[in-house]
């Protein structure tokens, strides 16, 4: 029986999810066509997704767009890719407004092709007024390069007299990562069978509950997010305690 909306309690919901939109180009090969036809699929499943998580009052909603490792697939996939930003943050504004969904990224999007990049401003100013779901695209992304590139900034201010060495805590570290403003994900989600973290937050999801499923991204819908949801609502989250310690409050 499919997941629905009414069996979700929303009084546990968690506020930040995360996804790895994974299987794109193994369902595009199951329908015998070329890894793009899959990229393109996927969209209906990011506006399925993000609606959905508009719909329950989910705060911020994370999707690894593309990683700095997927710059290596063959430049025509990447242009096509690139191509498939622009394209989509320019037809979703709309509805990303209606839905009162605040768009952001992270990611080192500079390195981003000019079209790419111009849109992502574009999209980003258009509904940075918006109070709703933050939708948080992790573009040319990669959280060990986040993580170097904070330690670099700390090394750094320790090295100008900013701070002592001792000064460095996890705190000083969260508040430097490009998350510095978004809380930790409770859940991460990632589709088509793999169970992996593939470099993806890896700092903020210390404590996340993962949530591993077969569905490819292009098929992934509203109810397997239900799901994914109602899968986490059923967990004990201990964070190093026990059960009894937690069942006194």
């Amino acid at each position: 029986m499919a997941a629905d909306i009414s069996n979700i309690d929303k009084n546990k919901l968690p506020s930040h999810i995360a996804v790895i939109m994974d299987g794109n180009g193994r369902w595009a090969k199951m329908h015998g066509k070329p890894r793009v036809f899959g990229h393109k699929n996927g969209v209906k499943s990011v506006r399925e997704v993000s609606e959905a998580a508009a719909e329950l009052g989910i705060k911020y909603l994370t999707l690894y767009a593309f990683s700095t490792e997927n710059w290596s697939r063959p430049a025509i996939e990447i242009a096509a890719l690139m191509g498939l930003l622009v394209e989509t943050i320019r037809k979703e504004v709309s509805t990303l407004n209606e839905n009162n969904i605040k768009l952001i990224s992270i990611g080192d999007i500079s390195k981003l092709p000019a079209k790419s990049y111009k849109a992502l401003l574009e999209g980003i100013e258009k509904t940075k007024n918006n109070t709703g779901l933050t939708l948080i695209l992790a573009l040319n992304y990669s959280s060990r390069w986040e993580i170097t590139n904070t330690v670099k900034k700390l090394a750094h201010e320790v090295k100008e007299g900013r701070i002592d060495p001792e000064d460095i805590n996890e705190h000083l570290i969260s508040a430097n990562l490009n998350t510095a403003t978004i809380p930790d994900p409770e859940l991460l989600i990632r589709t088509s069978g793999e169970q992996r973290i593939s470099n993806y937050l890896l700092w903020q999801i210390a404590y996340s509950e993962l949530y591993f499923t077969n569905v490819y991204w292009p098929d992934f819908r509203k109810t397997h997010f239900y799901e994914a949801i109602i899968n986490f609502q059923n967990r004990e989250r201990r964070f190093g305690k026990i059960s009894e310690q937690l069942s006194k409050g």
